[in-house]
């Protein structure tokens, strides 16, 4: 249905206007408005499931994909969630790779206490303000991966500081990040425990390939 909307969306403009530039920017702002009502904090929601089954609501309609603690497989399938009682299911990794989440979203990060590995690659809405308020996540963050993030600026990266538990941080593909040197510098300093690695593109095609894997870190 939403494919069908953007295509058609699309094909209506260029009848109107014949010109790609003009649909592509309005579509885009459709897009960007229906993405705003998917991460629209439904508060009564996150009262009535608790928050780590209101954040995997939220995170699967959104196209991120979950892993709950003490469970084998990612839940990717907003119908095949886990159901059960407050307190039973706590979000372990978060894999948002080609995710809409956006900071108006980012409240459904309060209360998950569990959630020790978050993925944040190629997310188009992924703003510095998001990275800010990750320090939701202070006092259970232990590996973030952040790369492919085109609006992530050195201002972003900085405030990762606050994140006292991150054991592993890799970053790769920051295009808007003007001096990496200092921003490495600065997270270090704050993060002594911390390993940090940035990967450069060069010799890397397949992106999408890369996750939180140790050897980026051996």
């Amino acid at each position: 249905m939403a494919a069908v909307l953007k295509r058609g969306f699309v094909q209506r403009k260029h009848r109107v206007w014949s010109g790609c530039y003009w649909s592509h920017l309005n579509a885009r702002s459709l897009w960007g408005m229906l993405n705003a009502v998917f991460n629209k904090v439904d508060y009564a929601r996150i009262k009535e499931l608790g928050p780590d089954q209101a954040a995997a609501e939220w995170l699967v309609r959104c196209g991120a994909v979950v892993k709950f603690k003490n469970m084998k497989d990612w839940s990717t399938d907003y119908n095949l969630l886990p159901r059960g009682p407050r307190g039973r299911f706590f979000i372990e990794e978060v894999d948002a790779t080609d995710s809409c989440i956006m900071n108006i979203g980012f409240d459904y990060f309060i209360g998950l206490d569990h959630l020790r590995s978050l993925k944040l690659h190629h997310c188009t809405y992924l703003r510095d303000l998001c990275l800010s308020k990750l320090d939701i996540l202070q006092d259970s963050l232990e590996e973030l991966q952040v790369s492919s993030c085109g609006d992530i600026s050195d201002t972003g990266l900085v405030s990762l500081h606050k994140l006292q538990k991150l054991k592993y941080l890799f970053l790769c593909d920051l295009p808007a990040v003007k001096d990496i040197d200092s921003v490495l510098k600065t997270v270090g300093t704050a993060l002594p425990s911390c390993e940090i690695r940035y990967l450069s593109l060069e010799g890397h095609k397949e992106l999408k390939k890369l996750g939180i894997d140790r050897e980026f870190f051996s």
